[in-house]
């Protein structure tokens, strides 16, 4: 029996390599990789991401507790951090299973020592600078300078690393990312003066390894460009990018209808001819966005067919009348190539008011990953 698969994405491994090669050639093959894979890898499935680079990077960062637990529990013994926050509940599991804190107060820093000294087992963390996103981490100023000082000598804690995140690194103005990189220097200078080393100091993200190379310090975090997806449209346009995603989903009713007949809930497209309309079997349930009803497209047999009333839960009806021999279980490119066409995420995001990180993060779990 020939094997149907509703909707589906393919992801190129191959191309998350090359991603991983493109980064190397703007921070040097001596800087460390940290890939981000929260978020699912950005729908790209973290197990299987994570398994197949563990050996091409240096470590991996999430979201949360929960996810880096799914891959210590896949296998993957490399570094894993957490970038959010982490209650104390699951101090012990994180420390158990050698995952590395972000470390956010001096309060916070306590009790983990105090959880991992009960326990015997030293804690990892990578103490986080606020240096003006202003959502999580230590203020710049001298006090926090005095705690951070203070809990790295507590019992129990191995301080690592610490980092900073930049809010305009994708912005073609780089005035704001400049002096919140100087403020993270001169935490670290005025540490270092205390006798405080760090061995991991990191701030670049994708848009920065791109654009500010200079700032890689010892670690960069590669995020949206490991799956070969642009940070903004502002950032270096010679960077190479290789798509690991397509989405793809089937055909699985044809009709013909005559004028002026409605489709799809709220009456809100009415054919002005006859039209040959299929229903396919993604909706946004899937991960296609609602947004999209009346203005987005696909792909079918190499060309465009427009997305005509709104999209449905499970289903969307797409319009190939002028398209010959659509038929049932007809493959249909939801994001992708289909012979000389592309649609790209870019496309999708900026078309239904989104953009690319959030319309890969969508994709749910129902729809199936194939690696390839």
């Amino acid at each position: 029996m020939k094997e149907f698969t509703r909707t589906y994405s393919v992801i190129h491994l191959d191309s998350i390599y090359k991603n991983i090669e493109e980064a190397k050639k703007r921070v040097g093959s001596d800087t460390k990789i940290m890939a981000i894979v929260k978020a699912n890898a950005y729908g790209h499935g973290a197990v299987e991401v994570a398994g197949a680079i563990k050996d091409k990077v240096y470590g991996f960062a999430v979201a949360t507790v929960r996810e880096a637990l799914t891959l210590r529990e896949s296998g993957v013994d490399n570094p894993i951090l957490v970038l959010g926050y982490v209650c104390k509940a699951e101090y012990e599991s994180v420390i158990r299973n050698n995952i590395i804190f972000a470390m956010l107060t001096k309060d916070m820093a306590k009790d983990i020592s105090e959880c991992a000294a009960r326990i015997g087992i030293t804690a990892k963390c990578h103490i986080k600078i606020n240096t003006g996103m202003n959502r999580i981490g230590f203020p710049v100023n001298e006090e926090a300078i005095d705690d951070i000082a203070e809990l790295t000598g507590y019992e129990g804690l191995d301080c690592e690393g610490i980092f900073m995140h930049f809010a305009t690194a994708d912005s073609a103005d780089k005035s704001y990312a400049k002096h919140q990189f100087e403020l993270f220097m001169d935490v670290i200078s005025k540490l270092e003066k205390r006798g405080i080393q760090f061995k991991i100091r990191h701030c670049a993200n994708s848009a920065a390894i791109i654009d500010l190379p200079e700032y890689k310090l010892d670690m960069v975090r590669e995020g949206i460009i490991l799956y070969g997806l642009k940070p903004s449209d502002e950032v270096d346009a010679s960077m190479k990018y290789y798509p690991a995603l397509e989405l793809k989903t089937h055909v699985i009713f044809v009709k013909e209808l005559g004028a002026g007949e409605s489709i799809s809930y709220g009456r809100t497209f009415v054919t002005d001819r006859p039209m040959r309309i299929a229903t396919v079997a993604i909706g946004y349930a899937d991960g296609y966005p609602r947004s999209l009803s009346n203005k987005g497209y696909v792909l079918i047999h190499g060309k465009k067919a427009k997305v005509v009333g709104r999209v449905c839960m499970d289903q969307m009806m797409i319009d190939v009348t002028d398209i010959p021999d659509v038929n049932v279980e007809d493959v249909v490119t939801v994001v992708g190539k289909d012979g000389s066409e592309e649609i790209t995420f870019e496309e999708v995001g900026e078309l239904s008011g989104r953009f690319n990180y959030e319309f890969v993060c969508d994709i749910s779990e129902r729809v199936e990953r194939k690696y390839v």
